[in-house]
């Protein structure tokens, strides 16, 4: 049996999520990346291949569960400028859960809403 790395698993998972999950020009793709140092967040038009709003915490000190809440509830205030009101979540092969969930509740709070069926 193969044992993977860290990095390696959370691709794998990463290409299963990927799978399942589009972004569309009505509702584009969230697609979070959280490291040691930093934290990415952006919407993407999988259909036209491009990013219709992207920030990150490299501005910031460091990343800590309530800098992905504001870093959510800025993207979430570009995503309304841009006319953007729904979302699906690609979590990129980390736990919903702490900072991944942070950024997404920030993108809640601002007003958006999540999943295709939501109007």
């Amino acid at each position: 049996m193969k044992v993977l790395s860290r990095k390696s698993a959370r691709l794998q998972r990463h290409k299963r999520i990927r799978k399942r999950v589009n972004g569309t020009t009505d509702c584009p793709r969230l697609s979070i990346m959280v490291s040691n140092r930093s934290m990415y967040a952006q919407l993407i038009d999988d259909t036209a291949g491009r990013t219709l709003a992207s920030v990150n915490s490299l501005k910031q000190g460091n990343p800590t569960v309530s800098a992905a809440q504001s870093l959510g509830e800025e993207l979430g205030s570009l995503a309304k400028e841009a006319g953007i009101v729904r979302f699906v979540t690609d979590r990129g092969g980390f736990r919903y859960h702490g900072r991944v969930k942070a950024i997404v509740d920030g993108v809640l709070a601002s007003g958006l809403s999540n999943g295709k069926e939501a109007k």
